[in-house]
């Protein structure tokens, strides 16, 4: 019998002297992950594109969390051009030497067309959710390998199982539907975290790369966090009877942290919801057979190194 207690999610081992960025950390399930990790100890940084949120979001954590040491850069993912700022403002004004865990959180989810871009061109959330996090593990690669063994955890969703690539029509230039570009956006993240892993693993890296994602996840269901959060009475009587199957924002963050902190995770593992993948504590979910296609991998790496302009052939530092 292994003399390893269980994983509590209300008790969390201490990372007292580690640091952590978790991208779109001002909100949503993001904000739970900030909230949990801070718990621990750990300097926790908050990557946001909007000052006044995230300096809402590090108050309502210091509320919750007294001692928190939790700080925030400024981050646009749909801007690579500014992610090279970001990182030099992540040493330079907030002085942090080494990262010893990014979570690629942040995500924008649209609902309705029209298509829309980012300034440099990409679909909106192709662009912000996978390139955006594609090149900025680049750009933080010298911070994560100056830790002993730092973690890259990327999100992806759920939505994204029943989902495959179109790798000739990345951006959805050819039949648009929102929900659709959505899912395969996260999915494409989640090609990456497991092909990152391996190429990790090729170089003899010290960072490991893990895949999590947190179920089902309402508002209506999720704790009050006024300003940040403040779910109506009525929101909640109408959503109750999903939380059988679904679950808040809170215990939607419970997978990536698990990933970030639990020494029994490694690398190319999908941490997710143990209850039909939605709900429930964090566990080592098998991973998906179309996410283990190492050809769709390569090429999707590929092509993503070519669109965000990113010299990303090596992960060694």
């Amino acid at each position: 019998m292994s003399s390893t207690p269980p994983w509590n999610v209300r008790s969390l081992p201490g990372a007292e002297g580690r640091a952590f960025l978790v991208t779109g950390g001002n909100a949503g399930i993001g904000y739970f992950i900030a909230e949990q990790l801070s718990a621990t100890g750990a300097t926790v940084v908050l990557g946001s594109r909007n000052p006044a949120k995230a300096e809402a979001a590090t108050a309502s954590i210091r509320a919750q969390v007294p001692g928190a040491r939790v700080r925030a850069v400024r981050l646009d993912l749909a801007d690579l051009s500014s992610l090279e700022a970001s990182v030099e403002s992540l040493v330079g004004s907030l002085g942090v030497e080494r990262l010893d865990a990014v979570v690629h959180n942040a995500g924008v989810a649209l609902d309705d067309p029209p298509r829309r871009e980012t300034g440099d061109g990409h679909e909106l959330m192709f662009g912000t959710n996978h390139l955006g996090h594609f090149a900025l593990t680049r750009q933080l690669m010298p911070l994560l390998t100056a830790a002993p063994a730092a973690r890259v955890v990327t999100i992806g969703s759920f939505a994204a199982k029943s989902e495959r690539l179109d790798l000739d029509d990345l951006q959805s230039h050819k039949d648009y539907r929102p929900k659709r570009a959505y899912a395969r956006s996260k999915l494409a993240q989640m090609y990456f975290g497991v092909e990152l892993d391996r190429r990790l693993r090729a170089v003899g890296s010290t960072v490991t790369s893990v895949v999590a994602h947190p179920g089902g996840a309402l508002d209506s269901l999720t704790p009050a966090r006024p300003p940040i959060h403040r779910p109506t009475t009525a929101a909640r009587l109408c959503t109750a009877p999903a939380a059988l199957l679904i679950q808040g924002k809170e215990a939607g963050a419970w997978s990536a942290v698990r990933a970030v902190l639990d020494p029994a995770v490694h690398g190319g593992q999908l941490w997710a919801p143990r209850v039909f993948g939605l709900r429930g504590k964090p566990r080592h979910e098998p991973m998906w057979n179309h996410l283990t296609d190492p050809a769709i991998a390569a090429r999707l790496w590929e092509t993503s190194r070519d669109l965000s302009g990113t010299e990303f052939d090596t992960v060694a530092g």
